[in-house]
């Protein structure tokens, strides 16, 4: 953990304006435009962010093709690849409690949560050289004493990878690793809200000493340079992970050079809890899987379904916990829920506040102090006597705010729980271990969790169902997207071959 002396000297470095980085340099945008990225807790700005557009994606995606047709990096030797992968988590080690500030600095996430995320990047570079070492491997097929068949993995070319601003650094991980490890190129447009971590990203690649062009990144605004990568028709591959209207336009916009997509998209999530739940710690997941990273989590338990039975009893515990909950500053170690990333996003939450007490619920929130007033603060809320065909029970809000609803008996939570045009995660809470499986068997959600918290399992399947996305990546089921299988037949004896137009 950083000492308090070495955050203070945090707080006190001036942060440099931020580059591009194309073909192993760090430049300006082309046009020499720029935007401001914004601190969340003050709304003063940080640092001044170079503008890509369409002229510097494609020059990004040029170094990247190239890269790939030309350089060394999907040819060389999978040990010498590998150590680069390596030599990136070791560097990101390094600077573990550099990018926990800059993330909290620039997304207003408390800082013991951005460490805590950020120690999982490195991993996520280890983990995927290891599984490329061992799992991506082909298959053989015999055919009698005529043939033997078998499939190869090679990479797919240059892939563009479009991240969001909530968890930024472990998220962009989570897509360079395997893109890289297994021998493509990256263009990465990171999120514009977000970009300090994802330029110290490109550092990290930049002392590990990859060969121009693997490994590029193009700030900018997803309209513009977002548009341009996902239409570009030398990027072979699109991982996105963002809001579902704009994942839906980003395939619409892919097909024309038939690009393949994978789409992390929005979530509505449910956590159920059972009268026989353990109700101590189905609070404490709870709370936590709605209020960490001040809501802003796409797998968030955001709807609260209750039995009926102990509905009185979970709310005024629930009541309780939410009031205790620390609003502060993101760089101080005891803050629980910071500001909000911008103030686009606040006022987006924020109107669903007014939108629930329109529907006739009862909003009960809390006051920010005054000190705290220059920031994007919404307070830790919980909206009570929704029904299920409201819009704060029904879109995603994407902020410290979790809705309440009650059910009868295991049928009517399973129905509830599906009326909603997502299927990201869900939570059970329940001792009957056979109801757990009933009902996450039936939970339309490509997640859930039964009897615990959101734990990544990086080797099994991260993905989505309805309008939460297409697609999965983790564990080895990422390398049917980041590689393209070939099969190859060899004949080992003279099998029959017609023998059309001899006379």
């Amino acid at each position: 953990m950083v000492s308090s002396h070495e955050l203070i000297s945090l707080k006190h470095e001036t942060q440099k304006d931020i580059s591009l980085y194309i073909n192993g340099e760090f430049t300006s945008a082309l046009r020499g435009s720029t935007f401001k990225n914004m601190n969340p807790f003050t709304n003063e700005q940080i640092n001044e962010v170079a503008e890509g557009q369409t002229d510097d994606i494609n020059k990004a995606v040029a170094a990247a093709r190239e890269a790939f047709d030309h350089g060394p990096w999907k040819t060389m030797k999978l040990s010498k690849r590998l150590s680069y992968i390596y030599r990136i988590a070791d560097l990101i080690d390094e600077e573990i409690e550099r990018i926990a500030y800059l993330e909290a600095l620039d997304t207003g996430l408390p800082i013991s949560q951005t460490r805590k995320m950020v120690s999982r990047a490195s991993e996520n570079f280890r983990f995927y050289a290891r599984m490329v070492e061992n799992r991506l491997v082909g298959d053989a097929y015999q055919v009698d004493d005529e043939f033997i068949n078998y499939t190869i993995n090679v990479p797919v070319g240059v892939a563009g990878l479009i991240t969001p601003w909530n968890a930024p650094f472990m998220l962009e991980t989570w897509k360079v690793a395997p893109a890289l490890a297994t021998g493509n190129t990256v263009v990465l447009k990171p999120a514009e809200l977000s970009p300090l971590s994802a330029n110290l990203l490109a550092e990290v690649i930049h002392k590990a000493d990859l060969p121009k062009g693997v490994f590029n990144v193009v700030h900018g605004f997803g309209e513009i340079a977002g548009d341009a990568l996902v239409k570009h028709p030398d990027v072979q591959l699109i991982s996105f992970t963002g809001e579902t209207k704009t994942g839906s336009t980003i395939i619409k916009n892919s097909a024309d050079t038939l690009k393949s997509c994978s789409m992390e998209l929005g979530g509505k999530s449910p956590i159920i809890v059972f009268e026989d739940a353990d109700f101590d710690r189905a609070l404490d997941a709870c709370v936590w899987g709605i209020y960490s990273f001040n809501g802003e989590r796409c797998t968030a338990n955001s709807r609260l379904f209750l039995q009926e039975s102990i509905k009185d009893k979970f709310i005024d515990a629930l009541k309780t916990r939410v009031s205790n909950i620390r609003v502060g500053d993101p760089l101080d170690e005891n803050t629980e829920v910071g500001p909000l990333i911008d103030k686009g996003h606040y006022s987006k939450v924020k109107s669903y506040l007014e939108i629930a007490k329109e529907e006739g619920t009862d909003v009960v929130t809390g006051d920010i102090p005054m000190e705290f007033a220059r920031g994007n603060f919404v307070a830790p809320t919980i909206i009570l006597n929704a029904k299920n065909n409201m819009r704060v029970a029904q879109e995603e809000i994407f902020g410290p705010v979790l809705t309440v609803l009650t059910f009868k008996d295991e049928e009517e939570a399973i129905k509830l729980a599906n009326e909603v045009e997502y299927g990201l995660a869900g939570y059970v809470w329940t001792n009957d271990i056979k109801r757990g499986h009933r009902v996450a068997h039936r939970v339309e959600a490509g997640m859930l969790w039964v009897n615990a918290q959101n734990v990544r399992d990086l080797r099994t399947p991260f993905g989505g169902s309805k309008s939460s996305g297409i697609g999965r990546e983790g564990g080895h089921y990422g390398f049917g997207f980041y590689t393209e299988q070939k099969i190859i037949h060899i004949s080992i004896a003279d099998h029959h071959i017609q023998q059309f137009g001899k006379r």
